[in-house]
């Protein structure tokens, strides 16, 4: 019997550029397909409570905050060493605020504050004004672009090393902060990738924040179906946001990972988070929470003991103790946000449920 030939025919140039052509569009199919797989709500679609509830054992949030600061003083030793590390390198690469803004706010404020405060309060009064203008930027000169580089890398690298170091310490193995320096930034530019993705998602806020600014300067806040409409919209856009960074903060977790890119990365951390967003976002809130709250009892003695000081001894106004003390807490609240979340993190790898 003889035996057929295989055919050698080339496919026709027509076949080969339909192929071509069709190829990104079924890779496109197949990367739907798989992510509609891994999420099962549908836009505009109500998903019944039975078939998007989803485990999520947490501590409660006094717990969870309190398990965060013991896990931190363990290795008290090594933490504050990173934040003087972080604190030095930010003082000698970008700078601290100005002593000299900060003593010219102070007399203004001091001179004025008879007509603005009155009794037992006022100097708590006058301090927390000070506090206020401090922490959002009042005394601090306008950086340049090599300082906003140099900014964002420190506080990059010092996520990083702290992300690091807990692993390895919740692994069990003895580690010193020599080791978290060296080799914690090998995800740079992963963690880079995610950040600007982060930035990105920030953007509704922001605009929000502009539309509120444009809105009080020409007094559409003033009432009526306009004021509403407008809170609507900025709520929105604040809800857009919200929604988006959920995962993004624990994907700068994820991105840690050997071996890991930044938007798998930050696809792992939306499965992860699918059918516990709002359970996660309330425990970040409550970070945010807690730290404006820290900021607060901490800074506004400082100020008040600072103020006290040099009034007795005006020689010593050259000491720029609020600056310094703005510096250590920027590099502290750094090291507690990212231990906070990372532990959040492995909160929620460990309850292996499947998205909801």
């Amino acid at each position: 019997m003889a035996q057929t030939k295989k055919s050698t025919k080339k496919p026709s140039m027509q076949y080969r550029i339909i192929s071509t052509v069709k190829k990104p569009f079924v890779a496109v199919k197949y990367a739907v397909e798989r992510h509609m797989s891994r999420r099962p709500h549908r836009s505009f679609k109500m998903t019944r409570r039975r078939d998007y509830a989803r485990s999520l054992k947490l501590p409660g949030y006094f717990a969870f905050t309190d398990s965060v600061r013991k896990t931190l003083w363990q290795n008290h030793k090594m933490f504050l060493l990173l934040a003087l590390v972080y604190a030095v390198l930010t003082a000698l690469l970008v700078g601290m605020a100005s002593q000299d803004l900060y003593t010219t706010l102070s007399d203004t404020l001091r001179q004025t504050s008879g007509e603005i405060f009155s009794g037992n309060f006022g100097q708590v009064g006058e301090a927390s004004l000070l506090f206020l203008t401090t922490i959002t930027g009042g005394i601090t000169q306008n950086p340049t672009e090599a300082q906003q580089v140099y900014a964002a890398l420190i506080a990059v690298l010092t996520w990083l090393t702290t992300v690091w170091l807990l692993r390895n310490i919740l692994a069990g193995h003895k580690v010193k902060l020599r080791d978290g320096l060296y080799n914690a930034s090998s995800p740079l530019l992963s963690t880079f990738i995610v950040v600007c993705v982060l930035v990105v998602q920030l953007l509704p806020l922001a605009i929000a924040m502009i539309g509120y600014s444009a809105a009080m300067s020409s007094g559409l806040l003033s009432g009526g179906v306009e004021a509403m409409l407008f809170w609507i919209a900025a709520g929105l856009l604040a809800l857009m946001s919200l929604y988006w960074i959920t995962s993004t903060l624990i994907a700068l977790v994820v991105v840690t990972l050997p071996g890991m890119y930044p938007f798998r990365a930050i696809k792992t951390a939306g499965d992860l988070v699918i059918g516990r967003r709002l359970r996660i976002l309330l425990r970040l809130i409550w970070m945010l929470v807690g730290i404006a709250v820290a900021w607060a009892l901490i800074m506004v003695p400082i100020i008040l003991l600072d103020t006290w000081l040099k009034g007795i001894w005006p020689a010593i106004g050259w000491i720029p103790t609020v600056p310094i003390a703005l510096l250590v807490m920027t590099s502290l609240t750094t090291i507690w946000s990212a231990s906070y979340i990372y532990l959040l993190y492995r909160k929620v790898v460990e309850d292996d449920a499947n998205p909801a």
